[in-house]
């Protein structure tokens, strides 16, 4: 199981990426997001299992790696930007805006998102992330308002 687990929070070894492995966690998600943002069911559903996963793995993780939200671990990177890009308008604009975005809340982590990384295990990993993702969701849906794409 310490394999399996490793595999899943690292996203198949991206969590290695020698620098900015956050960030290249991210670009990896670009992939599912694009083959499944037109299956609303489908989309809804990885992201729930990547959700689900990504806590279950990532306090195996941290366990096994003796870290507390290790670099390594970007499951939770994928499941924030699955969140970002949930039910936008399919338009080139939106995924770029959604990975910028995502990535700068994530970093900054504003609007006391910070505060969260203080649950224990997998929560503490995970929930950052998807804070950052709806609150890049609705930055998002906000621009949309005034865009014509």
């Amino acid at each position: 199981m310490k394999y399996f687990h490793l595999v899943i929070a690292t996203v198949f070894g991206a969590g290695y990426f020698p620098i900015a492995s956050g960030t290249f966690g991210t670009l990896v998600a670009v992939l599912p997001y694009y083959m499944l943002r037109g299956n609303v069911w489908a989309y809804t559903l990885a992201t729930l299992l990547c959700l689900v996963l990504g806590v279950w793995t990532a306090t195996a993780v941290e366990f096994i790696l003796h870290e507390k939200d290790s670099g390594k671990i970007v499951i939770d990177e994928v499941a924030g930007y699955l969140v970002t890009m949930a039910f936008l308008p399919h338009h080139w604009f939106y995924p770029m805006a959604g990975f910028v975005l995502f990535r700068l809340l994530d970093v900054w982590k504003p609007f006391g998102i910070r505060k969260s990384q203080q649950l224990t295990g997998g929560w503490g990993v995970m929930i950052d992330d998807v804070l950052a993702g709806v609150a890049a969701n609705c930055i998002l849906r906000g621009l949309s308002l005034f865009l014509t794409l």
